[in-house]
């Protein structure tokens, strides 16, 4: 046991700094990068797992919320605090796409790390094999899911870092692909000014099996992240902002109709070819958040998400696209949360989930009379 945590102070040390540079690297190697739909393979990755993250826009990987979800955003947001938390999700996405997650966490004060696990399910539903005439051969299922283990560690007093490996799968009529990925990440919580800073890089890795072996490269959906939040002494609200696609500058989507319209005269008009678009490009990286504490008990989540809204609304009519809602309910014993994201003007997506505290409800984590739950450690380190 001396052996390992000597070990464990070792990365401890050096961890924070490799962690940086590694994600230095990854912007310099990704710069060239070109973000465009439908050009990666499993890009369900990219969903939110939880209802509490849907509600901040998608992403949050610096939320230092009671709420074990929020550590498949970042692998660093693992901590004491969340020992022995059972977090389940169920999605109501659209085109009667089921999505469901499900998070653990544990707490191994030994080696003074905390462990977590996770597991993603898409159920696309059932299809019909059809021939070019329209009859009906048989029929089909389509999923994709993924499995994390994952583990992080404090360094000093106010940092932690943390990495998960994932093993995802995806199976599409005739065709099925697998992938291994790592996310690595760290946080800065200060206790005092309530400041939280976390970075990502999430999904690296390659494709085990690709869904074509004729195919070329089938890249994965790789992304860099950083985000900040600060929570007011005294008023009851935390503010967000996340920053994602750092690797890439321009994420706009190649929209010809952006570049050339038509005049009142019926001809062409071809002066918007010179525009730079930098405030749009700018802003299509940030996602801005609150939280608004109601008590002790209920959280009043809200969120608006750039991206979405100008790549999901159409020119007529926007709507609510791009922004997202959510409450969230405290109970001691377990936590529900709700959250309802607007895509596009055909309409929201609900999604809710639960998380308990299962010592509390059902004795789980005792040890030689001692228990094992949150109260035993601090919540950060």
């Amino acid at each position: 046991m001396a052996i390992i945590n000597r070990g464990c102070r070792f990365l401890g040390m050096r961890g924070i700094k490799y962690v940086f540079s590694f994600m230095s690297l990854l912007c310099v190697r990704h710069a060239g990068a070109q973000v465009t739909g439908g050009q990666f393979a499993m890009e369900f990755l990219r969903l939110s797992t939880s209802p509490h993250t849907s509600a901040l826009g998608g992403i949050s990987v610096a939320n230092p919320d009671n709420d074990i979800s929020l550590v498949a955003q970042n692998p660093a947001m693992m901590r004491p605090g969340l020992h022995n938390q059972l977090s389940l999700n169920y999605n109501s996405f659209y085109g009667d796409i089921n999505i469901m997650n499900l998070q653990y966490g544990y707490h191994v004060p030994d080696i003074n790390t905390s462990f977590f696990g996770g597991v993603q399910y898409l159920n696309y539903g059932s299809f019909f094999e059809t021939d070019n005439t329209g009859n009906i051969n048989g029929d089909f299922h389509a999923v994709d899911y993924s499995v994390t283990v994952g583990a992080s560690r404090t360094y000093l007093e106010h940092w932690r870092y943390g990495a998960a490996i994932k093993w995802a799968g995806s199976a599409l009529y005739q065709s099925s692909a697998t992938a291994l990925l790592v996310d690595i990440g760290v946080n800065y919580f200060d206790t005092a000014t309530l400041w939280d800073f976390g970075a990502t890089a999430k999904n690296m890795g390659s494709m085990v099996k690709k869904y074509d072996k004729t195919n070329g490269a089938e890249p994965l959906p790789f992304d860099l992240q950083i985000g900040i939040s600060k929570k007011f002494k005294h008023m009851p609200l935390r503010i967000f902002t996340t920053i994602h696609h750092l690797y890439e500058w321009d994420v706009r989507y190649d929209n010809p109709t952006d570049n050339i319209s038509t005049n009142i005269l019926g001809t062409t008009d071809s002066s918007k070819l010179n525009e730079t678009h930098f405030a749009d490009k700018l802003f299509r990286h940030f996602i801005f958040g609150a939280e608004l504490a109601l008590g002790k008990h209920l959280l009043i989540t809200g969120s608006y998400n750039y991206l979405h809204r100008k790549e999901l609304a159409i020119s007529t009519k926007t709507g609510a696209a791009g922004f997202a809602f959510g409450v969230g309910i405290d109970l001691n014993k377990f936590q529900i949360h709700y959250a309802r994201n607007y895509y596009h003007i055909a309409g929201a997506y609900n999604e809710i989930g639960l998380n308990f505290a299962m010592n509390k409800l059902l004795s789980i984590g005792k040890a030689n009379g001692k228990k094992l739950w949150k109260a035993e450690y601090p919540d950060w380190n």
